[in-house]
């Protein structure tokens, strides 16, 4: 379902956006849908347009721009990456060209390189809204697509989509069956238009031999965290999903472990001068973040509260998203600026032709770097570390964990493994210097609200906060040997 947006000025000139989760099928010309319990759709034709540059840069991003025609409503769509999935942005209208608010949230993928009309798609879409206990879980549809060029009818095929709406997962996989029991085969998970302009799949770069020199396993690794960061730049601008923004920081992130742990490899100067704007992105995209998680935050912790003590956190909570509206409003000037843009283009020439010296360096022995530090300061820590020291550890195991994935298919299992371990202790550290985060803002509720009984409601919630850090300390110390345990044997 589509939500409506913000009332911030990027919102203004857009309709909706809704996350989009879907699965694909091929189907022939005999299938027909199963029964199923739900509600028939009419019969709906669909014209789409679908405009790109000529060297199709948007689709080569996992995005898709089109001009769509329902019933003599006219509409553009956009559709972003959000991780795994994507998010679809919509703006009413017939003008014959892009609006401007959506190539606005395009400035890093185009350019100034110009919008085509490439393909249009005319599609005869059928199906139903699958329902469980009277809630609505997906939405099956069965796609006539007809190629259209030039007035002419050029190819035609058919597809299956089931898009997910209140289910989980489970029930969307219980679907999927059902429909190939019915008939439905693997698709190749190509949007209709790859289809129609005979566009390959995307398909991620296979990750270096294990054999293969250093640098290789570096380039490799920068090209992936460039393109997830440029693929989370629109939604990130957009700011209708924190999730883009985070996904965007942890690319930000990636990368500046890649280089750090590279450094050895790498034109010191060169490296140093990436890494310090890579810190200011990271330091920009960050207060919006810590805005993001304290929100979802003091959200959850509302819905437990009576109804006279959830009206005092919801004001706080509004004044918090002023915050962000603020922090967000920093994010798109400083994305619109000359700073940023030229990180990018710095960025995309560095996975490309790395800056590298002469080095004897594997990718074993620079992955093994990181984890030593890291053990060095776990075994350093005192019986009762402080809040300091353990969110240093917590960088520390990030660096080690990433180096770790930068040098996984040269280490193999145990480097998985070592993964794994210290993926557990980064989230258990996270929640950790959340609830510190937390504490923080609760004493700025204090200052928002000075009512006797906003102080008790405060008090209540450092209490939690206390407890978190509390839990954390107490479960520490076995992941702690888990990860050092894993380490050792990754790290010979």
């Amino acid at each position: 379902m589509a939500r409506p947006l913000g009332t911030s000025t990027q919102h203004r000139s857009i309709g909706s956006a809704h996350i989009e989760r879907e699965l694909k099928l091929a189907v022939d010309s005999d299938f027909h849908l199963p029964r199923l319990p739900g509600t028939p759709l009419p019969r709906r034709l669909l014209i789409s347009t679908y405009y790109d540059t000529a060297a199709y840069d948007l689709a080569h991003a996992r995005m898709t721009l089109r001009h769509r025609i329902e019933h003599g409503k006219h509409a553009w769509q956009l559709k972003i990456p959000l991780g795994n999935d994507r998010q679809e942005v919509e703006v009413a209208g017939d003008q014959p060209n892009p609006p401007a608010s959506l190539r606005g949230l395009l400035v890093v993928p185009l350019g100034y390189r110009k919008l085509l009309p490439v393909v249009t798609l005319r599609v005869w879409r059928t199906g139903l809204l699958v329902r469980q206990d009277r809630v609505v879980t997906a939405e099956v549809a069965l796609d006539t697509v007809s190629v259209i060029k030039n007035g002419r009818t050029i190819q035609q095929f058919r597809e299956l989509e089931i898009e997910q709406r209140q289910g989980d997962e489970t029930s969307l996989r219980s679907l999927e069956q059902q429909m190939r029991v019915a008939g439905a085969t693997d698709h190749d998970g190509r949007p209709k238009f790859y289809r129609a302009l005979s566009l390959q799949a995307l398909t991620p770069a296979p990750h270096p031999h294990s054999i293969a020199p250093a640098v290789e396993h570096v380039k490799w690794a920068l090209t992936q965290h460039v393109k997830w960061l440029l693929a989370h730049d629109p939604g990130t601008r957009l700011g209708t999903e924190s999730e883009s923004l985070h996904q965007m920081r942890i690319a930000t992130r990636r990368l500046r472990a890649v280089l750090r742990t590279a450094r050895p490899i790498l034109l010191s100067a060169w490296v140093t001068s990436l890494d310090q704007e890579l810190d200011w992105l990271s330091e920009l995209l960050g207060t919006a973040r810590d805005l993001d998680v304290q929100i979802a935050y003091f959200t959850e912790e509302s819905s437990g509260l009576d109804a006279r003590d959830r009206k005092l956190l919801v004001a706080f909570i509004s004044h918090l998203r002023s915050q962000r509206d603020a922090a967000q409003q920093v994010v798109l000037s400083e994305l619109s600026g000359a700073r940023y843009l030229e990180l990018i283009k710095r960025l995309q020439q560095a996975a490309h032709d790395p800056a590298v010296v002469e080095s004897p360096f594997t990718v074993d022995q620079l992955a093994k770097r990181p984890f030593k530090k890291l053990r060095k300061a776990i075994k350093g820590l005192r019986a009762s570390p402080s809040d300091v020291a353990l969110h240093k550890i917590r960088i520390k195991t990030k660096r080690a964990r990433y180096a770790a994935e930068l040098a996984r298919a040269s280490v193999g299992k145990p480097a998985v493994r070592f993964i794994k371990a210290a993926r557990a202790l980064q989230d258990l550290l996270g929640v950790h210097q959340d609830a510190l985060h937390a504490e923080r803002y609760v004493r700025q509720f204090l200052k928002y609200s000075t009512s006797v009984r906003s102080g008790f409601v405060a008090g209540r919630m450092v209490e939690r906060q206390h407890q978190r850090c509390h839990d954390v300390r107490k479960g520490i110390k076995p992941l702690f040997k888990t990860l050092l345990k894993r380490g050792k044997k990754a790290w010979r």
